[in-house]
């Protein structure tokens, strides 16, 4: 049966000069709007209760076993306004569908993609005063739906209720200091994830095992950490939460091939269609971190970017490893991007706030 999330009465508005006084300077992930959709699954029932109701703290039992057994996944994407005032999303059934697929991994019941849809659609119809302005930079409405184990029962085997729920929270830059090149760390002691394991769902578990590497990174004056296969520890795989791109002097564009332990980023799969059109060779296949390495010293390599929906595109400046570095930033350009790296971006932002015409379909109208 098709779910439908009618809105619950009783939020308190947040005040429309408090909410001004947010959109001027969100954040990410810092503030979070009035109201949020929720659904409930049961083995009975199937999904039912749906509806919006005031955002608030969640009633969860100590025992509940997503605390214990860590069975939940979750997805990100973003409302942008557009100059009509209209509110789009950018790909949402592929997000719609990554749920699907990260749920059957960690052995929770998927959602059907057109319920997931009206959970958005529905939240930002009753929220849309949250989605910032037209023309006020790189802001949009982040959306955050997630699902998790909400039986209270202690014993591993797949929970027999679950709950679904879609939080919104108006968002600036990702990165504090805004669109520069980020440094990288090379992390050998750590890997995000295995052969076999959870890498290519979107569940908490696999950001968890990143902050290590991450905090390593951070202690050698980075951003964030480059993790590497897990069998040999030669191979590029991700960032804790970004894809990587290589853009190398022959027009090649190449990206680590999805492998199982590397998460199918919706920002990727876009980046790859509109190489194409851009004249570009995207590849996808396997990139030993040494190749990396040479073409940096040799100029074969003349870009790198990480990928992702919080950041859109980010340029990197420096790789740093124990005992030697290289820098990527194109010769006289400061903190400014690539060539590539920057009509990539141009291309994705344009296309998501409406400013050409969206010839591929890829934009879905929320409100």
């Amino acid at each position: 049966m098709t779910l439908t999330f009618p809105l619950r009465a009783g939020a308190v508005a947040t005040g429309e000069s408090d909410r001004a006084a947010i959109l001027a300077n969100p954040g990410f992930g810092k503030h979070f709007t009035d109201h949020m959709a929720v659904a409930r699954w049961t083995v009975a029932e199937g999904w039912h209760d749906a509806r919006i109701e005031p955002y608030g703290p969640l009633q969860i039992d100590p025992a509940a076993a997503v605390l214990h057994y860590a069975q939940e996944v979750f997805e990100g994407l973003k409302a942008y306004r557009h100059e009509d005032g209209s509110v789009w999303t950018f790909r949402p059934e592929a997000n719609g569908e990554r749920l699907q697929h990260s749920a059957q991994r960690l052995a929770l019941p998927p959602l059907p993609v057109e319920d997931f849809l009206t959970s958005l659609r529905a939240l930002v119809a009753a929220d849309q005063a949250w989605v910032p302005a037209y023309g006020t930079g790189e802001t949009s409405l982040y959306l955050r739906p997630f699902m998790y184990a909400s039986e209270a029962f202690l014993g591993v085997r797949p929970s027999h209720e679950v709950t679904y729920a879609v939080i919104a929270s108006p968002a600036g830059a990702y990165f504090s200091r805004g669109v520069t090149p980020v440094n990288l760390w090379v992390s050998t002691q750590y890997a995000r994830a295995g052969a076999g394991g959870t890498g290519a769902a979107k569940c908490g578990g696999n950001y968890a095992s990143s902050l290590a590497g991450q905090l390593e990174g951070i202690q050698n004056h980075c951003d964030q950490a480059v993790f590497l296969d897990s069998a040999t520890h030669e191979y590029i795989e991700e960032l804790g939460g970004m894809n990587l791109f290589l853009v190398y002097r022959d027009g090649r564009i190449v990206t680590p091939e999805l492998t199982g332990s590397i998460l199918p980023g919706v920002t990727r799969r876009s980046i790859l269609e509109l190489a194409a059109e851009m004249g570009l060779t995207p590849q996808e296949r396997r990139i030993a971190i040494q190749e990396w390495k040479d073409g940096a010293a040799s100029g074969e390599i003349t870009e790198i970017f990480a990928c992702g929906t919080a950041a859109v595109i980010t340029p990197v400046g420096e790789l740093r490893w124990e005992g030697g570095s290289c820098d990527h930033r194109p010769a006289g350009a400061g903190d400014e991007m690539g060539e590539v790296t920057a009509r990539l971006r141009s291309m994705l932002l344009d296309i998501q706030y409406g400013r050409v015409e969206d010839t591929r379909g890829w934009m879905t109208r929320l409100v």
